[in-house]
């Protein structure tokens, strides 16, 4: 709300801002939907005092890697709208047309404290079409948007060639997989050159829209996001980036502790999960808590995800809690649902992180976080609590 001032007293903080930071008391004043001390708040003139005294504060949680919207619970399979499974390669989907905003699982997010979500097309196609990034207060489609367009949606392994081989159609095996991947980017190259060509000379040249959707993954303006388990679909996709110079990410990265230092070298930013799911499928077969553990102590750029509907979104910070209890230190498990989420889908300058100038979104909890007694009692978005238990 505009002019909006809050001063939030009493609680334990943890910022994600800086290593062992841990829960300390803090005050944060809030003005404009912004976060404008953090501290000893001097300037609350104004400003609301909301009294938060035995509660603890942290940045609002980011799923990196969700199908909310796209995949509205309780609705039929045959009107999910996360996959178009009539061509293998379809880039000019986009997950902003699909989204339905009022998803129940909207209000299970904020009563798990997720206060924002990157929502992608599923993985049944090679290449599938652009995700998006909002926040969770259902509203407009717009007005929750954060990014219309938060990477390529892109998949190898088993998914596609399910989907596929049983029609007789590309790709039947992973090598089907790479090959159409690899011919859609030459594609796209081939369409660059021909519209540099064209606007050279001032002709006219016809735009298409599956082309374009590509040519913003080759001119690095949006990553390429990856599903990938297994560690050889994993290599696939690095070797395919790195022929083509492109951003990507590796989303799942399930077998990614067997290749923890390579990843490293690589400079990897992996998504990892839904390690709460069951292996329901071979190339799950090595699934593990310890992944994240092995990813951190490798010096791998992880975050954590719940692959919403596949884990609820609520449970997020169960995933959390399960890495702590695999080894991984408490501060990083935070830091793989806020910071380095933030990280991962790009908005590390607006949120991720409690300090100034950032976006005003908090989960705010009646213990410890990772204890799985503890409950969200209120999340916050944009300087305003939009849920309170």
């Amino acid at each position: 709300m505009q002019g909006r001032a809050c001063w939030l007293r009493g609680a334990l903080v943890w910022t994600g801002k800086d290593q062992d930071d841990g829960f300390k008391e803090r005050d944060i004043l809030v003005r404009d939907g912004e976060i404008a001390q953090v501290g000893n708040v001097v300037d609350k003139e104004g400003a609301e005092c909301v009294d938060l005294s035995g509660f603890r504060i942290t940045p609002g949680l980011i799923d990196a890697h969700t199908h909310i919207g796209v995949c509205p619970e309780d609705f039929p399979e045959t009107l999910v709208d996360d996959n178009d499974m009539a061509e293998p390669v379809t880039p000019h989907l986009r997950a902003l047309d699909a989204l339905y905003p009022q998803d129940t699982a909207f209000n299970d997010a904020l009563s798990g404290g997720v206060t924002c979500v990157q929502a992608l097309p599923g993985s049944a196609n090679v290449i599938g079409g652009q995700g998006m990034l909002l926040k969770t207060k259902p509203d407009i489609v717009e007005r929750m948007t954060v990014m219309a367009c938060s990477g390529m949606k892109a998949a190898l392994g088993e998914n596609p060639v399910s989907v596929y081989k049983p029609k007789d159609k590309l790709p039947t095996t992973r090598m089907g997989n790479a090959a159409l991947m690899r011919s859609a980017f030459v594609h796209a190259q081939n369409y660059l050159a021909k519209k540099e060509d064209s606007q050279k000379k001032e002709e006219p040249f016809e735009r298409d829209l599956e082309m374009e959707a590509l040519a913003a993954v080759l001119k690095r303006e949006i990553p390429l996001r990856v599903h990938c388990h297994r560690l050889d679909d994993i290599q696939t996709a690095v070797r395919i980036a790195e022929e083509f110079n492109l951003r990507y990410t590796i989303e799942h990265c399930t077998e990614g502790h067997l290749i923890a230092s390579w990843l490293a070298e690589k400079k990897v930013y992996a998504a990892l999960g839904p390690t709460l799911s069951s292996r329901c499928k071979i190339e799950l077969k090595n699934k593990s808590w310890d992944t994240p553990a092995a990813l951190w102590r490798a010096g791998v750029h992880f975050c954590l995800i719940t692959d919403h509907p596949v884990i609820p979104i609520e449970h997020a910070i169960v995933s959390a809690a399960l890495a702590v209890k695999a080894g991984l230190p408490p501060d990083e498990a935070l830091r793989g649902l806020t910071r380095y989420a933030a990280e991962h889908v790009g908005v590390e300058r607006r949120m991720g992180t409690i300090e100034p100038g950032k976006d005003a979104d908090f989960a705010v909890w009646n213990g410890d976080p990772l204890d799985a007694r503890t409950q969200v009692a209120a999340t916050w978005i944009g300087g305003e609590p939009v849920w309170r238990r």
